[in-house]
C-alpha cells in the first residue's frame, strides 16, 4: 500500500469522526474543500463511494462503515504503539553495549555502575573491555570509550576526565641491583618491560615530559606484554622497570613495593572521551548511561 492510500485513510476516519469536512479540516488543519477534494480522489481510486455527502451533514455509505469497521482495530493498535513509544521515551530501558579500554572499564565505568543501576533498574550495561581501536557501529556497540587521539571520524564525544599521569616503576630489590635511572637515557642499560599496542601491533615508546620539553625513546628488555595489569605485576615481580598509569602504581607505591623513578619526567595521557555515533536523540537508555558517565568528570 502507497503512502498516499494510507494518508486518506486516515482522513476518511477523520471526517467520520467529526461527523463533517469542516470539523475535521480544523483537527487536521486542513481546509475542507481540500478534504473533499482528497476523498473524491480515493473514492475515484478504489471505484465506490465511501461517504453519502448532504448539505448538512457527511455520512459514511454501507461500503464506507465495513471499511471504518475494519480500519478501527488497526488505528487503535496503531495508537497503542506511539503511546508505547512514549513510555519507552519517558522511561529507559534495555541494553547498552560499551567497548571500553581497561583502564578507563575499572576507573571510570565500573566505579558507577552500582549507583547508575540503582537509579536504572530496567537498564541493562554490557561492557565488553578491549584496548584495541574497533569500529562501534560495525561491531554493534552504543558507545565507546577511547583516549582522544584514538576517537573515530563522525562520532559526538563526551570528555570524561582530565587524563592521567604515566609513572616509571620497579621493585625496590631491582633497583638495588640495578641502580636507580637519574635520566630518561639511564634507561638504556635497564631491563624495560615493554607494552605491544593491540590496534597498531608496534611496542610502545616511552614518553617523558619535564620543563615543556618531551623525550620519546625505544627501550629494550627481556618482556613484553599487550596487557597494563600484567606489566604492574612484572614490576612487582622484579623483572625490571614498568611504565604504567599513577592510579594503577598508587597503592604498591604506598606499600612499598614499588618506588617510582624519574618523578620529574612523567607525561600526562590524553583524557578519555565517550563517543558514540552521531544522532539527534540517542536512546534514552544511552542518554541516561552517558549523563552518568559524565559524572566522573570533576566540578
Amino acid at each position: 500500500m502507497d503512502r498516499d492510500t494510507w494518508n486518506d485513510l486516515a482522513i476518511f476516519a477523520a471526517i467520520v469522526e467529526a461527523g463533517g469536512f469542516t470539523r475535521a479540516g480544523a483537527g487536521l488543519g486542513v481546509t475542507a474543500s481540500a478534504l473533499s477534494h482528497r476523498m473524491r480522489l480515493m473514492e475515484a481510486r478504489m471505484g465506490m463511494r465511501l461517504l453519502n455527502r448532504t448539505t448538512r451533514s457527511v455520512a459514511p455509505t454501507e461500503a464506507g462503515e465495513r471499511l471504518l469497521a475494519s480500519l478501527r482495530p488497526a488505528m487503535a493498535e496503531v495508537d497503542a504503539a506511539l503511546s508505547a513509544l512514549d513510555t519507552d521515551r519517558a522511561k529507559p530501558a534495555g541494553r547498552v553495549r560499551v567497548s571500553a579500554h581497561r583502564s578507563a572499564a575499572f576507573g571510570l565505568v565500573l566505579p558507577r555502575l552500582k549507583s547508575f543501576s540503582e537509579a536504572w533498574p530496567d537498564v541493562t550495561v554490557e561492557l565488553v573491555v578491549d584496548d584495541g581501536l574497533i569500529d562501534i557501529v560495525r561491531a554493534g556497540f552504543d558507545a565507546g570509550i577511547r583516549r582522544l587521539p584514538s576517537l573515530e571520524q563522525d562520532m559526538v564525544s563526551v570528555r570524561l576526565d582530565d587524563g592521567v599521569r604515566l609513572t616509571i616503576v620497579a621493585a625496590p630489590a631491582y633497583l638495588r641491583r640495578a641502580g636507580t635511572p637519574d635520566t630518561p637515557q639511564d634507561l638504556q642499560t635497564h631491563c624495560c618491560l615493554n607494552y605491544r599496542l593491540p590496534t597498531a601491533g608496534s611496542l610502545y615508546r616511552w614518553t617523558f615530559e619535564r620543563d615543556g620539553q618531551t623525550t620519546t625513546m625505544d627501550v629494550t628488555g627481556s618482556f613484553v606484554t599487550n596487557d597494563i595489569d600484567m606489566l604492574c605485576e612484572g614490576a612487582l615481580a622484579g623483572l625490571g622497570l614498568a611504565c604504567v598509569l599513577e592510579t594503577q602504581a598508587a597503592p604498591h607505591l604506598a606499600s612499598g613495593s614499588l618506588t617510582s623513578v624519574l618523578d620529574d619526567w612523567r607525561p600526562r595521557l590524553p583524557p578519555n572521551y565517550l563517543y558514540y555515533a552521531g544522532r539527534r536523540n540517542p536512546p534514552p537508555a544511552l542518554r541516561v548511561f552517558i549523563d552518568a558517565m559524565k559524572s566522573a568528570l570533576p566540578v
